[in-house]
């Protein structure tokens, strides 16, 4: 992909993923790369775009998970190996046509 920073949060549960989510998309100009359900109600959100948009989003989303739930952890990597993008960011998973 590109080099592009890599943002993550972690929630115990889905609402405060949801919501980490709505504040990260608002506040910066980043990609809502996908999220994934990791085990026993912990899931992760993944976010994309400049080193700078990426902290803001992140920043926000920590504080709104906080804000309805559980904040696990939050994380930027500015720029992250190629491997990454193949081996930790989950893929978008197709939708199927009816």
């Amino acid at each position: 992909m590109s080099k592009r920073a890599l943002g993550m949060i972690e929630t115990l549960g889905l609402v405060g993923a949801i919501e980490a989510a709505d504040a990260a998309v608002k506040t910066a100009n980043v990609d809502l790369v996908g999220y994934e359900q990791v085990q026993a109600g912990l899931v992760s959100v993944h976010f994309r775009g400049d080193v700078g948009a990426v902290q803001a989003a992140i920043d926000a989303a920590a504080q709104a998970a906080r804000r309805v739930g559980q904040l696990v952890a939050a994380h930027v990597i500015p720029s992250p190996a190629e491997d990454c993008d193949d081996t930790v960011v989950p893929k978008p998973k197709a939708k199927s046509k009816k």
